[in-house]
């Protein structure tokens, strides 16, 4: 027999597996937003930089991160193309 709190975590770990695929980006769906990174929060390389999660600064318009298509034109600040 089965016991109550094996059930309920059974049932919870199974909402992780159907909701993955829906958060997970893919490549042919995915855009880079520039301008709307956190400091220390952008998905590549940058200008002063050369690695993800390195950016200085909130807002920068040369920082981004990818988010699905026609979703960053909605955001405020948020470009397709970096700023000079």
């Amino acid at each position: 027999m089965t016991s109550k709190p094996a059930i309920i975590a059974a049932a919870i770990g199974s909402l992780f597996v159907f909701a993955a695929p829906a958060f997970s980006a893919d490549e042919g769906n995915s855009e880079k937003c520039y301008g709307v990174a956190k400091a220390g929060k952008n998905d590549c390389a940058g200008a002063a930089h050369a690695c993800a999660g390195q950016s200085k600064k909130d807002a920068n318009a040369k920082e981004f991160v990818k988010l699905p298509k026609g979703t960053c034109e909605r955001l405020v600040g948020g470009t397709l193309t970096p700023t000079k």
